[in-house]
């Protein structure tokens, strides 16, 4: 089983095919629980909660440090108590491993 916290991201500026869904839900399998891959199936979501507002930014920034890290950075909504974390290579517009790589990444902060 491919444990994606021991990867590193590979530079992705396009001219690779983004994963199919199939690959992808096969990835998400190896997640944590919580992730869900959105309708167009070109990206992978998840909702994080926090008992404060304080707890909400100190995730956040473990967030900015990994995607600075590996170089793959999501698109983050929050609000008090809530971070909504959604991954997607731009570059092919669709779901590569680096996202799978990330969000396990996230997941190992233990949120």
């Amino acid at each position: 089983m491919t444990d994606f916290r021991d990867k590193r991201c590979k530079p992705c500026e396009g001219g690779v095919e983004p994963l199919e869904r199939p690959q992808a839900e096969d990835y998400l399998d190896k997640l944590a629980n919580g992730w869900t891959i959105d309708a167009a199936g070109k990206a992978i979501e998840k909702e994080f909660r926090f008992s404060d507002f304080h707890r909400t930014m100190a995730f956040v920034n473990a967030v900015a440090w990994i995607a600075h890290g590996e170089d793959h950075h999501p698109d983050l909504e929050l609000g008090y108590g809530r971070c909504f974390v959604r991954y997607t290579t731009h570059a092919i517009s669709g779901l590569s491993e680096n996202d799978f790589i990330c969000a396990a990444k996230i997941d190992a902060l233990g949120a």
